[in-house]
């Protein structure tokens, strides 16, 4: 188990780059909204809040020249991440699939050995997928979801027939949360499970061995 669940966790530690702070507005209807989902309202000032604590983090990194001086998207990441918790939730639930604090200790317990120390953890997810300490539970739980979801619904997402099966199911879910983003962030894409301007790593490993599947079929 402690073996899927490092490999979940090395895949999803993709690299991301930083993008300065959006003066995102809100739309008539949502004022102040980054997005909304399943009518609720996620702020902006959500968004900013997240991508405060990595910059934060990143003030005390060795890394945070580096990582200042490269441009991208962090605040699409994050608004993306909240997006995406909210997807996976409702595809949990509809799977029946909960997780417990006792699970996420766990898989902290392993992800901190794997990465030799906390302070080994902080520095890799800071770095490869820009969290910050504070993120990186909610970081663990969304990757112990994945694997039970994919448990739950029979798929195994290292086949293209696993991965469509588990694409599926989060585009299902997707789609019953009608996403709205504010246009200043993009637009969400219900099929990759993300931003239309921002590649999420994470779920490429979903989509295109779906896709692939898809393809050769037709």
């Amino acid at each position: 188990m402690h073996r899927r669940r490092r490999t979940a966790l090395t895949v999803s530690a993709a690299t991301l780059v930083a993008a300065p702070l959006l003066a995102a507005c809100g739309s008539q209807a949502h004022p102040g909204a980054a997005a909304v989902v399943d009518g609720d309202r996620i702020a902006v000032s959500t968004v900013q809040a997240q991508v405060a604590d990595v910059r934060d983090a990143q003030g005390s990194s060795k890394q945070a020249a580096q990582s200042a001086d490269q441009s991208g998207q962090l605040v699409r990441a994050k608004l993306h991440g909240i997006i995406l918790d909210r997807v996976l939730d409702r595809a949990s639930a509809d799977a029946g699939v909960t997780v417990s604090r006792a699970e996420i200790q766990q898989m902290r317990q392993s992800a901190v050995a794997q990465y030799k120390g906390e302070k080994g953890l902080r520095a890799a997810v800071l770095q490869e997928r820009w969290i910050s300490p504070g993120q990186i539970n909610a970081f663990l739980r969304e990757q112990i979801q994945l694997t039970k979801l994919s448990q739950a619904l029979g798929a195994d997402p290292s086949t293209p027939a696993g991965t469509k099966v588990l694409g599926d199911a989060l585009t299902k879910a997707s789609k019953a949360l009608k996403v709205e983003v504010n246009p200043r962030y993009g637009t969400w894409n219900n099929k990759q499970i993300q931003l239309a301007d921002y590649k999420a790593p994470w779920i490429n490993q979903v989509t295109k061995p779906a896709q692939a599947a898809a393809e050769a079929g037709a």
